[in-house]
């Protein structure tokens, strides 16, 4: 167990005072135990430098962190004045933008607890999150996301104030529960004009062990839970973060995930408030790739699917090449695949080897990681989701250095994680500073520190289920240590599949091999309680487009691009090439393609476009049954 102490001492690591022993209670990152705490030590030290940018009419715009500052303080002193009482919710429906971090920071500043909502939830869905919080306020991006509101039969009438940020289509609103954000901060300002102190009061007023956010789960296995992370849990995620991962006050961020999942609130909003870097929105999520390549970022967090992505579109960027170009693609990413193999097995590269790499580097390899916009990552980190091995390996060939993380809400987003310097293939890393891991006699990964959260809102009993007896973490994952820490993670508990004749089998890491494929987007193996395994598969639409028109293939829909016996058959070489991975009782005997093309919006997808196992194995119960008739 950690031990705590009252006043440690403290320690410099990248121009951040910490706390000499990872761990320690308080958690002080320079002198500040809550996150408000931090934001106005930031903004009172680098006021007039920029803080992020955001791309309005074709233009990057900076805003300082005074701007951030004001902002936020004129919304948490209007909140004030309109009712809002300490430890009160206030929720945000929003795509990520700058307003976002103002509201966060303004709603924790005042006292208040910050809660975000995904803006692919339904109207029922965003009444649930609103009646459970008892939500005072709520804070909505445009006329889209009031609509939902609208829809709610009784209005959600514990809301007492919806605040919008955009006024198209809303000119013509005219009702007092309804109000456009530049009013609220109208309200903020003569609120300051009154108590010029008060939300410095309600800063110094918090506690490190009261709650800040409120952060409701994807929800795979039923109605999503309200997961409680107090200060002290943010600022002992941040802690560790600074001391694994290589960011400092010159890094450029892309911001594209939703703000809602704690990967991208802690990668865009505590972690660059911690290291005091810049970060750029994106436009929307359709637009990221072209964001990334304006704003080369140094530090890229992203799920595996837009890694993913990414890879597939190199591949079929090296397709539509010409005959020399292809070549000197293949040979480059031979030569890179061979150094990657000796540095990932931690063997020197051999000095021939080393120059053939430069040669190609010079040639090929530097110029594609400029056209991604990856030319000056320091770090790329993926999160959230397992990734394959053989993805993580490609990048590294390509000289990308991508690092595989491991977290989930309820330590705050950060447990494990592989560095620069320590970084095994296969694993998701060893326990950042400040966190203990251990795997309990079931197989499960359990952990350990400050950044465990408070519990579930208003659900002991399931906060108790959470906990073992002795206060560690449960986290519902299989895994593996190693004798030097590095985390291996094989699976969730309730996805293990028992087969018929009795084997168990973790299918992440199968489903994990065939999203390799640029063809297959995602997949899930179905198997328990059955004699053989099979798995419905989604296709990637772009590159399998692409696939039959090079053929000639005729299609009409999605659904009949699907059908296509070309399409089909080439899933299925895909499948019988993953099928010589794994021993016979893990092998594909069958698979049906999903057909239907699936957004967030779908209840087979989370928000942050995860598979739901449950859902897609009753929504798509006839395929499956058709598989084993």
């Amino acid at each position: 167990m950690n031990k705590y102490v009252t006043t440690p001492e403290q320690t410099v690591v990248r121009g951040v005072t910490v706390n000499a022993i990872p761990g320690q209670r308080p958690v002080l990152i320079d002198g500040c135990d809550t996150i408000p705490a931090l934001f106005r030590d930031r903004a009172r030290t680098y006021g007039p430098a920029t803080a992020h940018r955001e791309k309005k009419l074709g233009i990057w715009r900076s805003r300082s962190w005074n701007d951030y500052w004001n902002h936020a303080k004129w919304i948490g002193l209007a909140l004030h004045h309109l009712g809002l009482k300490r430890g009160e919710v206030v929720s945000i429906l929003s795509e990520d933008r700058k307003e976002w971090l103002y509201c966060d920071m303004g709603i924790q500043g005042i006292g208040g607890v910050s809660s975000g909502i995904y803006t692919t939830d339904s109207a029922s869905q965003l009444e649930y999150i609103l009646k459970d919080s008892d939500s005072r306020f709520l804070f909505v991006e445009n006329e889209e996301q009031l609509d939902k509101l609208l829809e709610i039969p009784d209005g959600a009438p514990g809301v007492s104030k919806v605040i919008y940020f955009e006024r198209e289509g809303l000119h013509e609103l005219n009702d007092p529960r309804f109000i456009f954000i530049d009013d609220l901060y109208e309200i903020g300002r003569a609120q300051e004009a009154e108590t010029p102190d008060l939300f410095d009061r309600a800063i110094d007023e918090t506690r490190p062990g009261d709650l800040a956010l409120l952060i409701y789960t994807s929800g795979t296995t039923g109605m999503p839970k309200g997961a409680m992370l107090s200060h002290e849990n943010i600022l002992a995620a941040c802690e560790s973060g600074l001391r694994a991962l290589p960011s400092d006050s010159d890094t450029e961020q892309l911001c594209f995930l939703p703000l809602c999942h704690i990967l991208e609130r802690d990668a865009s909003i505590y972690f660059p408030l911690t290291v005091r870097a810049t970060v750029n929105f994106a436009e929307s999520p359709e637009t990221v790739f072209d964001n990334l390549r304006e704003v080369s970022p140094h530090v890229f967090t992203a799920v595996p699917r837009v890694w993913e992505k990414i890879y597939s579109r190199v591949t079929i960027l090296a397709q539509d090449a010409t005959a020399i170009g292809r070549l000197a693609f293949r040979l480059s990413l031979r030569c890179g695949m061979k150094r990657a193999e000796a540095q990932l097995a931690g063997k020197p590269v051999p000095a021939l080897l080393a120059a053939e790499y430069w040669v190609w580097d010079i040639l090929v390899l530097r110029n594609l990681r400029r056209l991604l916009g990856l030319d000056r990552l320091r770090q790329g980190t993926s999160g959230a989701a397992p990734i394959s091995p053989a993805l993580l390996k490609w990048y590294h060939a390509i000289g990308v250095q991508l690092l595989e993380g491991y977290g989930m809400t309820e330590n705050a987003g950060l447990a494990s994680v592989n560095r620069l310097d320590a970084n095994r293939q296969g694993s998701v890393g060893q326990a950042v500073p400040g966190v203990e891991i251990r795997i309990a006699e079931d197989g499960e990964v359990q952990t350990y520190g400050l950044n465990n959260f408070m519990g579930y809102w208003r659900n002991e009993e399931k906060t108790a289920e959470t906990y073992t007896e002795d206060g560690w973490l449960r986290t519902g994952d299989v895994g593996e240590l190693d004798d030097q820490g590095f985390l291996r993670i094989t699976g969730r508990l309730k996805d293990i599949i028992i087969t018929a004749g009795g084997k168990n089998i973790t299918p992440a890491e199968i489903e994990s091999r065939l999203k390799f494929s640029h063809f297959i987007s995602d997949a899930v193996i179905i198997g328990d309680r059955r004699k053989f395994l099979t798995a419905l598969i989604m296709i990637d639409q772009e590159n399998v487009e692409k696939f039959a028109q090079d053929r000639k293939v005729p299609f009409s829909d999605f659904a009949s691009l699907c059908r296509a016996p070309e399409v089909v058959e080439m899933i299925r070489a895909e499948v019988e090439q993953v099928n010589r991975e794994f021993a016979r009782v893990e092998q594909i005997k069958d698979f049906r393609l999903i057909d239907v093309l699936l957004t967030a919006e779908d209840e087979e997808l989370t928000a942050t476009m995860k598979l739901r196992r449950s859902f897609v194995e009753k929504k798509h119960k006839a395929l499956i049954d058709d598989m084993y008739a």
